[in-house]
């Protein structure tokens, strides 16, 4: 005899346990359910949530023909100390100057790895192979350097290692980029609010306050500020791994459409992701992973999700 309200962005959940329905968008009630109602699909519930047709949730742009060579990756190698094997294996790719290169693999495949091997060997393996930015071999060795030469990591753990909660938003954008905005070790403060509210602007950050604790934020508006963080830094790649993990559709679509206009600007992504499906959706190319290698480099226009599976699983 208990009443329960569950709040989900899980589709096939709530259609699978709920008796009644209630989709709100914008903080506005946009499509209710009762439980004598006909039952309601989950595309009809995606459209009244983002406001669109489920086969626009993946926005259309025009492929980039630039062939210039942004980072050009060969025979990378990266040895886990702790797991005495090779977590990255010979891989070799380039990355074009507006291009979105996805990253595909199934889990533990080694995506996240090559990640945080590119942005600095983070994870401290021992490495071997070249790396080029914009044709000249650049060394690596840690996060700092990597963000020097333009490149920036969305991590797939936002509450662990891509925000700090107990700060507000303004000081989480600006931590990546406190450089440019500083002079004598100082901070300008009114420096730091303006580029805030930029972001908040630009990225439709929905908050009260740019002095709101990121803790309190929902996880696609706090995805949404590690983004900003980021593009802060003003990157020429910017690596995003699992970037629409537990956020709802409309949090979701909105990053698909900044994806597709940092692209139309120039700038090179990596995208990571799980979802075979968001993969195929938003990318140009796709670079399939297993057990740490590279099995394949696929054109999105020429392949389908069972070749992709089929490299992922070989």
């Amino acid at each position: 005899g208990v009443t329960s309200i569950m709040i989900s962005h899980k589709l096939k959940e709530v259609v699978s346990v709920a008796d009644s329905l209630t989709v709100l968008r914008d903080g506005k009630s946009v499509l209710e359910v009762e439980p004598d109602s006909p039952p309601v699909s989950i595309p009809t519930i995606i459209k009244a949530m983002v406001g669109r047709e489920l086969n626009e949730i993946f926005p259309k742009r025009i492929k980039q023909k630039n062939q210039d060579v942004i980072l050009s990756v060969k025979g990378l190698n990266g040895y886990d100390r702790g797991k005495k094997r090779n977590v990255v294996k010979d891989i070799s790719f380039d990355l074009k100057r507006g291009e979105v290169l996805g990253v595909a693999g199934l889990m533990g495949a080694g995506r996240t790895e090559l990640a945080m091997t590119l942005f600095g060997n983070a994870n401290d393996y021992i490495m071997s192979g070249e790396i080029e930015v914009l044709g000249k071999k650049v060394q690596l060795n840690s996060p700092k350097e990597a963000i020097q030469h333009g490149i920036a990591y969305v991590s797939e753990d936002r509450k662990g290692n891509g925000l700090i909660l107990i700060q507000d938003i303004k000081e989480n954008i600006s931590s990546a980029g406190l450089k440019s905005i500083s002079q004598y070790g100082f901070v300008n403060p009114n420096e730091e609010i303006k580029v805030a509210h930029q972001y908040q602007k630009s990225i439709n950050i929905k908050t009260p306050s740019i002095t709101q604790k990121v803790k309190n934020l929902s996880g696609g508006n706090q995805q949404k500020v590690s983004l900003s963080k980021w593009l802060f830094t003003q990157p020429k790649i910017l690596i995003l791994d699992e970037p629409t993990r537990g956020i709802d559709v409309g949090a979701k679509a909105e990053i698909y459409t900044l994806i597709n206009e940092l692209v139309d600007q120039g700038l090179s992504i990596i995208l990571i992701s799980s979802e075979l499906p968001e993969v195929m959706g938003m990318s140009d190319r796709i670079l399939v992973i297993n057990e740490g290698a590279s099995t394949a480099c696929l054109d999105i226009e020429a392949t389908s999700a069972e070749e992709i599976m089929m490299f992922a699983t070989q």
